[in-house]
């Protein structure tokens, strides 16, 4: 039997696409899923949720839950992880509350940018307890990891843990085509494309639509008369779509993460005293912490939902991890976009970063594949914010907090707002507010 251990299983809805997404995949119906959560009010919620999951969905796994975390990742054969360290009281409150005294907006804040930098250093040390546990309790178990800053959580594992199996899982690649595929009135399945970079700055440098007899169309041509006309959907989270398909227009190609995300990880949208960048492309400043606190409130309700009598509805997710369990456990063979250390898969850009590339996933392992060169405007891009990933991974290993300060000085968006006193500033003043929650820096 296939055991799963889910590390941070009170995040219940993410729990819940994840749970349902395994037991409906074929030979996976049985699979032992042990969940595990600080949480214990969560984690009981949770597990709730999932045995409704297995009631709904006629199937039979052995589900468990435990507040010890070796305990769940005893024997295990895969790990999966969704933690939020810090969660939204205090962190990121903090990551949002102190730059805007500085003038420096956001709107999400996980990834990149002086709110992602934080992140990124209360994360690791975490993460790298975690795999520690791992080496311990399953050597062997491939890491599903879920946990954002992506880029920097796993550039920091490949070196602070060489010899874990991990591959670092996103839905931006196959959940913007999906998007693209609605906004072209075509049906997702029928859509085939290249797509490589790095997490949340991926293109797809191949988009293309297979017709029944076996022709193939570029589908650019028809998503840049989109971009020209607006007449486009709307993203992720139900927020504007401007930012992407301006890009695209002078770029010549699509990036894969929300117009909402990619709009901080650049200098040319959110400007303090330029409003009308803002209305113009409908930027919704402050929408983490706006998601968090609406998730907050809505808690109790989606929980005794979850776990009422009502009618659950089980349907499968974009997610790759129950498709990689499945291929890995059963040996069949899948393709998916996974994040990995570069180590030459794409060859223009550098060896020392994580990139998001195709991996074939088989009863042998998972294994990333390379790709051709990317075009290299879109490599230059990427190389903005793999230098800010780059440097807080340094601060990390090194412990030296001048690489912090680095890190924020070559933020693209941090430093077309601020100088450079208010950038030492700023991040003196965020390490004092988070305290423990980050490694002691000298």
């Amino acid at each position: 039997m296939v055991k799963i251990a889910i590390i941070g299983a009170g995040s219940t809805v993410f729990m819940k696409n994840i749970v349902t997404d395994i037991v409906l995949e074929p030979g996976l119906a049985r699979a032992h899923i042990t969940l595990h959560d600080i949480d214990e009010k969560r984690l009981d919620t949770s597990l709730k949720v999932a045995q409704r999951i297995a009631e709904t969905t006629a199937t039979a796994p052995h589900l468990s839950a435990t507040l010890n975390r070796r305990a769940a990742l005893q024997d295990a054969d895969f790990v999966i992880t969704m933690i939020q360290v810090g969660g939204y009281q205090p962190a990121t409150v903090i990551d949002f509350d102190i730059p805007k005294k500085y003038g420096l907006r956001q709107t999400i804040g996980d990834t990149l940018g002086i709110g992602g930098i934080m992140r990124g250093l209360r994360t690791v040390p975490v993460l790298k307890q975690i795999v520690d546990d791992i080496a311990d309790c399953c050597p062997d178990a491939l890491l599903l990891q879920y946990v954002n800053p992506m880029a920097i959580n796993c550039l920091a594992l490949s070196k602070l843990a060489p010899e874990l199996n991990f591959v670092g899982l996103c839905h931006s690649v196959q959940g913007t085509a999906i998007d693209l595929a609605r906004d072209l009135g075509e049906r997702a399945e029928d859509i085939d494309y290249d797509c490589a970079g790095i997490n949340h700055v991926a293109f797809y440098t191949r988009f293309e639509k297979r017709h029944a007899d076996g022709r193939m169309e570029d589908l650019y041509p028809r998503l840049k008369k989109l971009a020209d006309s607006g007449e486009y959907g709307r993203g992720w989270e139900d927020c504007a779509n401007h930012v992407r398909y301006d890009l695209l227009k002078r770029l010549g190609y699509f990036v894969t993460e929300s117009s909402e995300h990619f709009a901080e990880y650049t200098p040319y949208f959110i400007k303090d005293g330029q409003p009308q960048l803002i209305e113009k492309y409908e930027i919704p400043l402050d929408e983490y912490p706006r998601r968090c606190e609406a998730q907050i409130a809505e808690w109790e309700t989606q929980a005794d939902a979850l776990t009422g009598d009502g009618e659950m509805v089980c349907e499968k997710s974009v997610e790759y991890a129950a498709r990689i369990i499945a291929a890995r456990a059963l040996g069949t063979a899948d393709k998916i976009h996974g994040n990995v250390a570069n180590n030459g898969l794409i060859s223009n850009l550098p060896e020392n970063a994580c990139v998001e590339v195709p991996c074939l996933v088989d009863g042998t392992g998972l294994h990333p594949q390379k790709t051709d060169p990317l075009p290299v405007h879109l490599a230059a891009l990427m190389q903005t914010n793999i230098n800010v990933q780059q440097l807080t991974v340094e601060a990390l290993i090194t412990g030296k907090r001048e690489h912090v300060y680095h890190a924020a000085m070559l933020d693209p968006h941090t430093a077309a707002e601020l100088n450079l006193d208010q950038i030492w500033a700023l991040v003196d003043e965020m390490l004092d507010a988070h305290g423990a929650a980050i490694p002691e820096l000298r």
